[in-house]
């Protein structure tokens, strides 16, 4: 509610106030008892009208805000669930699976699976701070940038450097994005990867994990950084996971990443349903993205 609104508002009231208070001395001035005679109850009750009237004009403008507001948010809800995939393309000798949950009406989490030529694939996951509609927004800008800038140069490194410089000269300084863009060979099962400041993927394989550590500073927050890209093999049998840390904040744990680094690694042929299972809802308080990534064959 604007300062004025609020002002409106406590005016009203307390014009009510005076007016019950008028009533109960039977005085306008109290002390002194004017003006004499019944007249006092009609004045009384125009005053406390004029009070009522002005919050009850108050409340409907702000009720109004609000209905258009949430109007807005659902439009904008139903947007973002078009940016994210909601089906994706079948990718010979593997198997994806994909969960997304905004903590509110909308997100800040963004991932994406583009189809590149040469038989690569481009999965990129981020995580932008805070929530809700401005961190929707980012998050949508980060998806027009991955996806146009891919198809001229899908390599991570220049890829996280480009969107970093463009994040920072484009956005607030308290913006930021958390990302992972893995470029994958599907017949060799070869991954580049460069982590900006994201929770560390988890590769599994043969009973043992691996992690994917931070090569670079969060997207937005220097236009300078720099970023290591590194390379990894996810060979037959083997499975990706990526996430952002929703999905670790909801985990009831002393240490709920290398809980979900030891439950994965245990038995790497879990499913996305598996995963889901390890969220505890009275702890989830942000959006949770998951993307799971297994080779079934050789291509």
């Amino acid at each position: 509610m604007s300062t004025s609104k609020r002002f409106v508002a406590w005016t009203g009231i307390l014009i009510q106030g005076y007016a019950v208070y008028a009533g109960i001395s039977h005085s306008l001035v109290w002390p002194i008892m004017w003006p004499k005679g019944l007249i006092i109850y009609p004045i009384v009750s125009l005053i406390y009208l004029v009070g009522n009237c002005m919050l009850n004009a108050t409340l409907t403008s702000e009720f109004v805000r609000k209905t258009q507001l949430e109007s807005d948010q659902t439009a904008a809800r139903q947007i973002q669930q078009t940016l994210i995939p909601q089906t994706l393309e079948e990718i010979q000798g593997y198997q994806l699976e994909t969960y997304y949950k905004p903590f509110r009406d909308v997100g800040g989490d963004y991932f994406d699976v583009i189809d590149l030529p040469d038989g690569r694939t481009l999965f990129a996951v981020a995580d932008v701070s805070g929530k809700g509609m401005a961190a929707a927004l980012l998050a949508a800008n980060i998806q027009a940038l991955v996806r146009s800038m891919a198809t001229v140069d899908p390599d991570p490194q220049r890829l996280s450097i480009q969107i970093n410089r463009h994040l920072s000269r484009y956005t607030p300084a308290d913006r930021f994005a958390t990302a992972v863009l893995v470029l994958l060979d599907r017949s060799s099962g070869h991954l580049t990867y460069v982590n900006a400041g994201h929770n560390s993927p988890v590769l599994s394989c043969s009973g043992s994990a691996t992690s994917f550590e931070t090569t670079g500073l969060p997207l937005g927050l220097f236009p300078d950084s720099t970023y290591e890209s590194r390379t990894a093999q996810l060979a037959p049998n083997g499975t990706l996971l990526i996430f952002t840390d929703g999905l670790v904040d909801s985990i009831s744990d002393a240490n709920p990443e290398a809980r979900l680094q030891r439950t994965f690694a245990s038995d790497p042929q879990r499913t996305m349903a598996d995963l889901k299972s390890l969220v505890d809802t009275r702890l989830n308080e942000d959006d949770i993205t998951i993307v799971l990534i297994r080779r079934t064959s050789r291509v």
